[in-house]
């Protein structure tokens, strides 16, 4: 799963942390944290889970900060070495392809060297749009010096968490077990056998006051491989027995699913507490869209709604989605959703855009527009799948991972700096838009209005405490500051007037940032996220009678089916990618696909059946089903693993317990089999849907927040799902006739499309009129 990250700090500027370290190993280690020290890694919020003891005696460190986004290097110029990683398809992998150290893929040539050579691996985990996982590789993993020390005593391991999350998993769970936090990049020590000892974040290069720095780390490390052998891997073997011991989810006995009601309420209530009334949201800063919480609210208040819980959860969800769309966060100009705010207001955001959050964010401004039919969030729906389609679209179908925080502010620049393909001077502005408005009070020009309706300030709008390596000092981040009336009647213009000048205002910057150069874009292809985005797509479609947006899902998905499925095993692949020629390429070896892409794509594979109709895509999503419950399903304790059996080099098979950027797979799946068994008649499906809550009862009763989505799964499962079945064809040799006997017994009336309701495969009389059939479905 993708999990929050923090950027916009420095790993300078705070107060030293200790570390606890195990004592047999006398490694003592210093480090900094950054400003924004509390990472909510892994969930979305911080861990709230149990930690081991300290009795464990494990050696973190905690050299610093959450870290976060991007970075690309400098102006290319010619490489003065080349290791393996240059033979790798991973965008990430293949920055570091260059650098002095002798860096391996994750694989078995990396785990014989260290056990035939006897030496320490040294594990590095981030992503290619990740900031901090670039600062370290400037620092450090450039650096001569530094690779050769790491070249001579370990041997160094790159792994890209987006493309490897099973590994990610492991490890930050290691991290964040004796930490209490982590992040990207991750630095974590093992023995050749795989075990973890140390680990961390980001490390700077040098000593510092109140930090040690990466070379030190290195060379005390490898000092006591060389003295306390036998003490490093007795302590790793304690900490793998912990690990295993605290990460094991499982049922409890005769554990069945929890109340409904009570789990429900009790996770409202949660959320109303942490809720911001002014600017929605669910925390004061950073701030994540979380739409696992906004998700949970509209099922919420579909449950409630003649209550005033109900109208709260409606209200705070709606709110909040508003205030998003008008912050700074959401790209005015060119369109799409950043990562997340670093402050209050929604204004000043960490400028990453992830395929992730558009898919999901699609679903929510959709479900919003269906509920309140106010256009405003359609509007934003068309402007998010806008900014996919050109941007994040492969010309074969498939959708790209991600585009990076950082870009050149020209094209002479040497350095990157995070905002600047998306921010604007005062005077830049008033360059773009000098003309005078028709109609308005005199003198004013487009520059005045649209400056006043996007908060522009002469000397910028950027807090100083928001930028402290002042990259945005001077440059405005566009919000909207004011409504259209307010704007309209500040100037004396019509509404309509206002909408079309603004308009034209963000066409003619939408052009003049074309000029800048670009942001890296993360051409990797995955199949958990692509299927999130199918989802945007197909619910968009449905939602906002929009074919074209039904179609772009089908070509995806078609694309998932074509280059990410293997047809002669029936299981799906990981990760594909663009290749120089624009081709789709495929690693040597290609990855499996891990949980979160069977869940994600058959969740989006019931999406494009219910929009399109076509029943290709249900059986697929069936067919998917049966085989993620053969490769993840846990038949002893239930509920299913993140990863499959029979990987030697994983040490632990986890199940993920916090719902975050993304929501948690075994969350998904509860509705999926549903879903499933509803469709097919198979009722296996319901009893496993049944198991997976009673596994995580404990914390769905005493800490809901965590698991939002799961906790609308509970929901659903406790309620009798209804089933629209449309006749309109006559066609009953399709696949769902053959899923579902009783559907030959119901035929079109008088010729006409007709629907029939259906609660446990008994169905109501024939309906032909939408507004009876809307009658029938309302509460």
């Amino acid at each position: 799963m993708s999990s929050q990250r923090i950027r916009r700090s420095s790993p300078t500027d705070a107060a030293p942390v200790f570390t606890a370290v195990e004592s047999a190993t006398k490694v003592c280690l210093w480090g900094g944290s950054r400003g924004n020290g509390l990472h909510p890694t892994m969930g979305g919020v911080c861990q709230t889970g149990e930690q081991p003891p300290l009795s464990l005696q494990c050696t973190f460190l905690m050299e610093t900060a959450p870290m976060a986004t991007v970075g690309t290097p400098g102006p290319p110029s010619i490489p003065r070495h080349t290791n393996r990683l240059i033979n790798e398809k991973s965008p990430y992998l293949l920055q570091h392809a260059h650098n002095p150290v002798d860096w391996y893929p994750w694989g078995q040539e990396a785990f014989d060297k260290a056990k035939t050579e006897n030496k320490l691996i040294f594990l590095s985990v981030g992503y290619s749009t990740c900031h901090w996982c670039h600062v370290m590789e400037e620092e450090s993993f450039k650096s001569k010096e530094i690779g050769e020390i790491m070249n001579e005593h370990f041997v160094c391991i790159k792994v890209d968490r987006e493309e490897r999350p099973d590994v990610d998993k492991v490890y930050m769970t290691f991290v964040q077990a004796t930490s209490g936090g982590g992040g990207w990049p991750m630095s974590v020590w093992l023995t050749p056998d795989l075990k973890p000892f140390a680990g961390g974040t980001y490390f700077p290069p040098e000593d510092g006051v109140h930090r040690v720095g990466f070379r030190t780390v290195l060379l005390r490390i490898a000092e006591q491989w060389k003295e306390n052998k036998d003490a490093l891997l007795e302590s790793s073997q304690r900490i793998l027995e912990a690990l295993q011991h605290t990460s094991e989810i499982r049922v409890q006995g005769q554990e069945s699913p929890p109340p409904a009601k009570e789990v429900m309420d009790t996770c409202f209530q949660q959320l109303s507490r942490s809720y911001d009334e002014d600017y929605g949201g669910f925390s004061k800063s950073p701030k994540f869209p979380t739409p696992v919480n906004l998700n949970f609210l509209f099922t919420y208040w579909a449950l409630h709604r003649t209550t005033p819980e109900g109208a709260r959860a409606l209200q705070m969800a709606l709110h909040t989605l508003k205030m998003m769309a008008h912050g700074g966060i959401h790209d005015h100009i060119g369109q799409g959703f950043h990562r997340y705010s670093t402050d209050q207001h929604w204004h000043v955001p960490h400028f990453e855009k992830m395929l992730y959050d558009q898919g999901q964010l699609a679903v929510m401004y959709s479900k919003a527009f269906q509920i309140s039919g106010d256009e405003f969030f359609a509007d934003v729906v068309r402007d998010i799948l806008l900014y996919v389609s050109r941007d994040l679209s492969d010309q074969e179908g498939g959708f790209y991972s991600a585009e990076d925080a950082d870009s050149y502010p020209t094209t002479t620049s040497k350095e990157k700096q995070e905002g600047a393909f998306c921010v604007w001077a005062a005077e830049e502005l008033r360059a773009l838009l000098p003309d005078p408005v028709k109609g308005a009070t005199e003198g004013t020009t487009l520059g005045d209005v649209f400056m006043h309706h996007y908060g522009v300030e002469e000397s910028g709008n950027v807090d100083p405490m928001k930028d402290p390596h002042q990259e945005l000092k001077g440059k405005n981040v566009l919000i909207a500051r004011c409504s259209p009336e307010l704007t309209a009647a500040r100037f004396g213009l019509e509404p309509v007037q206002l909408s079309a000048l603004l308009q034209e205002c963000r066409q003619r910057l939408s052009s003049a940032r074309a000029q800048r150069p670009r942001p890296h874009l993360d051409t990797k292809m995955l199949a958990a996220w692509n299927g999130l985005m199918i989802s945007g797509f197909a619910q968009a479609g449905a939602a906002l009678s929009e074919k074209g947006y039904v179609s772009r899902a089908a070509q995806a998905a078609a694309f998932l089916r074509t280059h990410l499925f293997d047809p002669n095993s029936g299981r799906l692949l990981r990760s594909c990618y663009r290749g120089k020629d624009n081709s789709v390429e495929q690693s040597a070896v290609p990855i499996q696909g891990f949980l979160e892409d069977y869940v994600f794509v058959i969740q989006a594979l019931f999406d494009l059946y219910e929009a399109s109709l076509e029943q290709g895509w249900l059986e697929w999503a069936l067919h998917l089903q049966h085989m993620q419950d053969k490769l993840f399903w846990d038949a002893k304790g239930f509920a299913y693993f993140s990863t499959e059996a029979g990987d030697p080099s994983l040490l632990l098979r986890l199940k993920d317990d916090q719902d975050g950027a993304e929501p948690t797979p075994n969350s998904i799946s509860v509705t999926n089999l549903l879903r499933a068994a509803c469709y097919s008649g198979h009722m296996d499906w319901v009893e496993k849907a049944r198991k997976i809550l009673a596994a995580f009862s404990e914390r769905l009763q005493k800490i809901p927040i965590t698991l939002p989505e799961m906790v609308r799964a509970t929901a659903v499962f406790h309620h009798t799902l209804k089933q629209v079945l449309m006749v309109a064809d006559g066609d009953s040799t399709g696949f769902l006739y053959r899923q579902l006997p009783f559907l030959a017994s119901l035929e079109r009336k008088d010729g006409k499309a007709t629907a029939y309701i259906c609660s446990n495969f008994t169905c109501s009389l024939p309906v032909t009129s939408v507004q009876e059939l809307r009658g029938m479905l309302s509460p």
